[in-house]
């Protein structure tokens, strides 16, 4: 498992440990500079370098950071280092080989330093071609001052070996590359964080340290005062207390920068820099050949870097120009054409010369379903899925013809030639949607819905490019509307349903219930009306179902099945559901109390899957029940299949809290879609209602007969309550109570009615005589035969009533 860095919280991200360290090296620079003796100095300089080594050995491990490699290499120039210092010394009164045994570990320390700070750049990314020139310029306006004022100087002694006189010169050398590294990671680095400032320092101090010694270096003496010592030794503190403390896990992440600019901070060390051989010109009154080969030389490499900078500012000008231009007209997920290049593409087709009858085609593609993936596993999930779909598309779309994506889940493509290839080029695209996806998280199956819109080639300006992908778009909708892939050719006619969707949408919002002072809420064109759930045996009234019913004021009466799907499109549903939830137990509620209904009397209300992904959902029913002091046991909420089939984790939290509150749960129009045993089995569902397709020909259908005793028995064996939609006949009413249902619904005992007129029907119906425990409903029969009439009262004229069975607010 790789390792994380730890999180700011967290006891290793503490900063006491670097605070107490660097206190701890100013402790001991005061007690080196006091050089109380010879001794105790050389004692206080080794124990802040191996304080150093631990410290760099450790903090990698201690803040878990995965970039270890250069806090090494920096510990073990830090031994090379000491070594090298506390050799210098003895090594200094040395002939031979032995006068070099300083130099054999101060090389390798150098070498060991800029490697770290190398792989500190690399590990960030940041060897950046405008950094590394920036860098140059300032790296050689100090090579040129080191050259001339040490290494030259140095190299020139004669009164000692020829190697140590050249190491002498080498040295500033290796600052000057030290300054380069340093330098480029400096303007690599946008945040300034403590263990970034504590490693600038520390090499701040090896390059101060090395400047002193090649000052007395110049004079041919290669040791001095203890003082010379001190900026290593502060060195050794801050880079400890770098590693100790936890922002350093950020100098080893990647952090890609813009095109970098001349900033004043920048230019404050670039410009000096620029300035050194005009400098030195004037102040090397006896120049030399040497001198001035140097300073010719170092200004030459000015130049060539100067122009190297202006040619890479223009190169990155134009790369960005470049990238703004692809970003600005292509889709930052999948990469394809976004909706801003299409209209003029598609307008140059239009006018373009081809063969007769050619036309340009739009296919406005839109996926079915798209919404339930991002609920079920995150939005993440869902941009792979637009991946996997745009890599598809582009394998089933030949080229010259254009994919692009214009919305979330929408993708336009366009191509040039007959209806016939339009035809089977949208096949092709509905096919390559048959095999699943194969994504990380699950394997998804997923459609697609696709309008076509065609005009032919040089339509002149009779149409434009937006005209031909409205219609496609709006194709897109009625192929939606005849639902999961489908294609649809553009018509005329379509314009006038869509302007009818519009104009549904724009009434619908008028007409949402308005909250009052009291808290309740009302709607001058939306009502509820109810239809009894009664006992088959009896026609005794066990409970109602409210359904929502919209009366226009200029339409009339508007059904629900052309205006809930619309609502539940646009998220209208949730309000609407919400009203219609408390509507139904404020109804509810006042029957109880004027004793209209008994106290076992329940009622049954609709629950969108949108409401469902609502997490308050449980808060707000629980509120309204408490509210009108109404029972849970008396509300039942129904749901649909495909709740439990596209349930998410907050969908499956919210359906337990709400059965936890003591309502029901029953799955409405059973049997239709994905019904399966698995799903009722890990629901919290307590009973199902069978659809009035398998109601509809019972006693003359067999198979319909079996699938209603099959979904009875399975229900029964899961303890499950059974409710019959759309009972219309006798004859049907017969049958199901002989299969062992219970309750039954629908227009043989009453349409959906007003709560009034509905209280009315039942005080009227309490009169009416029940069967006797145990009496006969039906005779036997074969299965298949009609069914006799029940025995018993027969059922009230009152209940029964004209029109269809209504839909709720799912």
């Amino acid at each position: 498992m790789p390792r994380t860095a730890s999180p700011p919280d967290s006891p290793a991200a503490s900063t006491l440990p670097a605070r107490l360290y660097v206190a701890g090296g100013l402790l001991a620079a005061i007690l080196y500079v006091a050089d109380v003796s010879q001794l105790l100095s050389g004692l206080t300089f080794i124990v802040v370098a191996v304080a150093g080594v631990v410290a760099l050995v450790v903090g990698p491990r201690w803040h878990r950071t995965e970039l270890r490699n250069p806090w090494t290499l920096l510990a073990a120039a830090i031994v090379v280092f000491t070594a090298g210092a506390l050799l210098r010394p003895w090594a200094s009164v040395q002939t031979g080989v032995a006068e070099l045994a300083a130099d054999m570990f101060t090389v390798p320390g150098y070498l060991l330093m800029l490697l770290s700070l190398t792989g500190l750049l690399r590990a960030r990314r940041a060897i950046e071609k405008h950094a590394v020139i920036d860098g140059l310029i300032v790296c050689v306006g100090m090579a040129i001052v080191s050259i001339l004022l040490f290494a030259v100087p140095a190299a020139s002694i004669s009164d000692r070996s020829a190697v140590v006189s050249a190491l002498a010169g080498v040295y500033p050398l290796f600052d000057t590359v030290l300054v380069l590294l340093v330098v480029n990671l400096a303007f690599t680095t946008a945040a300034r964080r403590p263990s970034y400032l504590l490693l600038v320092a520390t090499m701040t101090g090896v390059l101060i340290g090395d400047v002193a010694y090649a000052i007395i270096g110049r004079t041919g003496h290669l040791t001095g005062s203890p003082l010379l010592d001190l900026p290593f030794l502060f060195s050794f503190a801050f880079i400890g207390a770098a590693a100790l403390h936890p922002s350093m896990v950020e100098l080893g992440r990647a952090t890609p920068l813009p095109v970098q600019a001349w900033s004043w901070p920048r230019l404050m060390l670039i410009v000096p820099a620029l300035a050194v051989p005009f400098l030195l010109t004037v102040l090397l009154p006896d120049k030399n050949v040497v001198h001035r080969v140097v300073i010719a030389i170092g200004g030459v490499a000015m130049v060539v870097l100067l122009l190297a900078r202006a040619v890479s500012a223009v190169q990155a000008y134009a790369a960005a120009q470049r990238l703004y231009q692809h970003q600005a007209t292509h889709d930052a997920l999948t990469q394809l054409p976004n909706r801003t290049t299409l209209p003029e593409q598609v307008g140059k087709l239009l006018r373009a010369p081809a063969a007769p009858g050619a036309m340009v085609w739009v296919f406005f593609l839109d996926l079915d379903g798209f919404k339930r993936v991002n609920d079920s596993w995150g939005h993440a999930a869902g941009d792979q899925l637009i991946v996997e779909v745009a890599r598809r598309l582009r394998t089933v779309v030949p080229a010259p013809a254009t994919v692009a994506r214009v919305g979330g889940d929408e993708f336009v493509m366009v191509d040039v030639g007959s209806r016939d290839a339009a035809v089977a080029l949208a096949e092709r695209v509905l096919d390559c949607f048959g095999a699943p996806l194969s994504m990380p998280f699950a394997q998804v199956v997923i459609t697609a819905s696709v309008g076509i819109a065609g005009r032919p080639v040089d339509a002149g300006t009779q149409v434009t490019a937006d005209d031909l992908m409205r219609e496609a778009d709006t194709a897109m909708y009625q192929a939606k509307s005849e639902g999961p892939g489908k294609w649809t050719m553009f018509d005329s006619s379509m314009h006038q349903r869509v302007r009818e969707r519009v104009d549904i949408e724009v009434d619908l919002r008028k007409a949402l219930p308005a909250e009052t002072s009291d808290g309740s809420a009302v709607s001058p064109q939306l009502h509820l009306a109810y239809q009894p759930i009664v006992e088959l045996r009896t026609g005794g009234l066990l409970g109602a179902e409210a359904l929502i019913r919209w009366n226009h004021p200029a339409r009339g009466a508007i059904p629900p099945g052309a205006f809930i799907p619309i609502a539940e499109d646009t998220g209208l549903i949730a309000k609407i559901g919400r009203w219609v939830l408390r509507e139904s137990v404020r109804q509810l509620a006042e029957w109880r109390r004027t004793g209209t209904v008994t106290d076992d009397f329940w009622i049954s209300v609709n629950v969108s899957p949108r409401q469902l992904r609502d997490p308050h959902l449980p808060d707000v029913l629980a509120s309204t029940l408490t509210d009108y002091g109404v029972p849970p046991r008396v509300v039942v909420l129904e749901i649909t299949e495909s709740v439990m089939i596209d349930a998410s984790a907050v969908t499956d939290e919210v359906l337990r809290q709400m059965r936890e509150l003591g309502v029901r749960i029953v799955v409405d129009d059973f049997g239709t879609g994905y019904s399966a045993l698995g799903y009722l089995r890990r629901h919290p569902v307590t009973g199902v209602k069978i659809d009035r397709a398998f109601v509809r020909g019972l006693g003359v259908d067999a198979e319909d007969e079996e699938i209603v005793r099959a979904v009875t028995a399975m229900s029964s064996a899961l303890g499950l309550t059974v409710v019959a939609e759309g009972v219309e006949t006798p004859t049907q009413q017969g049958v199901l109570a002989e299969l062992g249902v219970v309750m039954g619904q629908g227009m043989l005992w009453s349409a959906p009615i007003g709560p009034v007129r509905f209280g009315e029907r039942w005080s009227a119906l309490r009169s009416l005589p029940a069967l006797p425990p145990g009496s006969p409903v039906v005779p036997s029969r074969t299965a298949g035969t009609p069914a006799t009439v029940p025995s018993g009262p027969p059922t009230p004229a009152a209940w029964r009533g004209q029109g269809q069975d209504g839909v709720g607010a799912s």
